[in-house]
């Protein structure tokens, strides 16, 4: 419709050439206007300079066609009175001047219509021009979430070992502490290692950034999951019909600050946070959660100072950065105890560009966990939880996925009880955790868009120490006393290849892995949740795959293939095919 205008207009200003001079003038003014309008909507994006000249060019063939058949109208009209027309002379019939009037306000009304709709229509689908047309509070919000549908088979190893007999090695600390007891966890006091299951998950994730004042931003993220893992935001479908679970995933306020360059050198966090430390990338593209795991949110404070290297080397503002980020997080409050337990954590490092797109990104981090060891009962010689001190009590941990070095923190059963109980009522961690971790990447723009990314991830804990775990393992039982073998190393070596994001549509990423997690390397609770089933003690290979089918719509899969690097073998196998969508 508007190139019919237009032409409609520039065919008018042909045909009515030789009208009185303000008429002309009118006419003029109407097709600067068009002109302007057509030119204005190609640098809107609206038209493109193609479909602008063609216009131009059809409204040029029109006007002489209109010409042509006006001049012959003319001619004939006024042939017997005035004799031949010049070449160069058009005549046209009087027009009454309301006729004339009632051209110009249609046309220019029809042009307004059009060029209206057409720049709304524009402004709907890359949300421009009408912010604002809505209420100042609702531009402070911003809407944005996932999900994820996911199928999930879990193949154990034939090797695998059973029985009771895997108890010392394999047992199920969670349902130990959380059922109260071993007698009371039953079936579920060891690990599973022979019975292969499958099951579907979903996760859904909902989040809504706030803008408050210049630089300050509140942000809440609801996610599904239970309450009791902080590592997986997953839900197991097969509930009988139950609702999920949503809960508070983050909640937080963060102030950035930016200098005269527009850089972002200053980042303060607080609340329930993301996770403020590098570790290479996302879960699915070259990221390592062989210290935290991708779903895990921090709660605490964090701080993170940049320093722009790259202002005067002609690679642009933020290509080359020095950043050191530290944080304090409450990990468990311990009523009417001095032994809260905290992470304090630090992290220096470098982001540094290449003018031929490759980029380096590497950190050096150290992260301190305070008082979460375990503190046995020895009272009495029963060393029943029944007679708890509350330090014994709170040094339980409230979440674990298996693989660290455990200590008895009480038996089971009571204080009076003819025999005493071997087996625990109460579990914790047997080692301190000070762990240095250093995470490199290198992203090569080889093929740009189609990148070749190898990173790096090393973790050690400098906090075990063979004298402590063997006094935190002094009350014994049926879950061993003494000191173990020192296993407190843990690597991953990664590389991905493909696209950097794969949520347009035809974009793909591969990737393959190799990870070693020795058993007191990390903090079992906080680290990846896949491998393994989770935890630590373990050794193997990951490999993946990811292919957009859709903007916003990509597919998934994940094979991941580990076994135990310490105890009898203990082998499993888990297949991920996921869909994922997000807006």
């Amino acid at each position: 419709m508007l190139q019919k205008k237009a032409v409609t207009a520039l065919v008018l200003l042909s045909v009515l050439g030789p009208v009185q001079a303000g008429e002309k003038e009118e006419l003029l003014k109407l097709r600067s206007t068009t002109e302007s309008l057509i030119k204005q909507l190609v640098k809107q994006g609206v038209l493109t300079e193609e479909t602008a000249e063609t216009m131009f060019k059809e409204a040029e063939a029109e006007a002489g066609k209109i010409a042509s058949q006006a001049r012959t109208a003319a001619a004939l009209s006024n042939a017997a009175s005035v004799g031949e027309l010049a070449d160069d002379e058009v005549r046209v019939s009087y027009i009454p001047d309301f006729i004339k009037d009632q051209i110009r306000d249609e046309i220019r009304a029809e042009l307004r219509e059009d060029v209206t709709g057409d720049v709304i229509s524009k402004a709907k689908e890359e949300g421009w021009g009408l912010a604002d047309a809505l209420p100042e509070w609702t531009r402070k919000f911003k809407l944005s979430g996932d999900l994820r549908l996911r199928y999930e088979p879990v193949f154990y190893a034939d090797e695998n070992a059973s029985g009771l007999s895997i108890f010392p090695f394999y047992p199920n600390g969670q349902a130990i502490n959380q059922l109260g007891g071993a007698r009371n966890a039953g079936l579920d006091l060891i690990e599973n290692t022979t019975t292969n299951n499958q099951r579907f998950r979903q996760r859904f994730r909902l989040g809504i950034d706030a803008d408050i004042a210049e630089g300050l931003e509140a942000g809440i993220r609801l996610s599904t999951g239970n309450f009791r893992d902080p590592v997986s935001t997953n839900q197991t479908m097969g509930q009988t019909g139950d609702r999920y679970d949503f809960n508070i995933d983050r909640a937080y306020l963060q102030y950035d600050d930016v200098d005269s360059f527009g850089f972002n050198w200053l980042s303060l966090m607080g609340g329930r946070i993301k996770n403020p430390f590098f570790v290479g990338g996302g879960e699915f593209t070259s990221g390592s959660e062989l210290v935290w795991d991708t779903d895990l949110s921090f709660e605490g404070f964090a701080a993170t100072y940049r320093y722009n290297l790259g202002l005067s080397n002609g690679l642009g503002d933020g290509a080359r950065v020095l950043y050191a980020t530290g944080g304090a997080f409450p990990l468990q409050e311990a009523p009417f105890s001095h032994n809260d337990k905290w992470l304090f954590g630090g992290q220096v490092g470098l982001d540094w560009g290449f003018k031929n797109k490759d980029n380096l990104r590497m950190a050096l981090a150290y992260y301190d966990f305070k008082n979460i060891t375990a503190r046995p009962n020895t009272s009495t010689a029963s060393g029943t939880c029944d007679v708890n001190s509350r330090e014994n009590t709170a040094s339980m941990p409230e979440f674990m996925q298996g693989g660290n070095t455990l200590a008895t923190i009480c038996r089971d059963g009571a204080f009076n009880d003819p025999l005493p109980s071997e087996f625990p009522g109460m579990v914790g961690l047997a080692s301190e955790f000070k762990i240095v971790n250093f995470t490199a990447r290198y992203d090569m723009a080889l093929f740009d868009p189609i990148h070749l990314t190898l990173s790096g991830d090393y973790a050690k804990n400098i906090g075990f120490d063979s004298e402590k775990v063997a006094a935190a393992r002094a009350l014994g039982g049926a879950l061993g006393s003494g000191a173990v073998d020192e296993q407190t190393t843990a690597w991953q070596l990664r590389a991905d290849l493909g696209w950097l994001r794969v949520d347009k549509k035809g974009n793909w990423s591969t990737f393959v892995a190799y990870k070693r997690v020795e058993r007191d390397a990390v903090v079992d609770a906080f680290s990846d949740s896949d491998f393994h089933l989770g935890g630590t003690n373990a050794k193997g290979w990951i490999l993946g795959a990811n292919y957009a089918l859709l903007n916003n719509v990509w597919l998934t899969s994940r094979w991941l293939t580990a076994e135990a690097i310490t105890g009898p073998p203990y082998g499993i196998d888990v297949f991920q095919i996921d869909i994922n969508t997000k807006f």
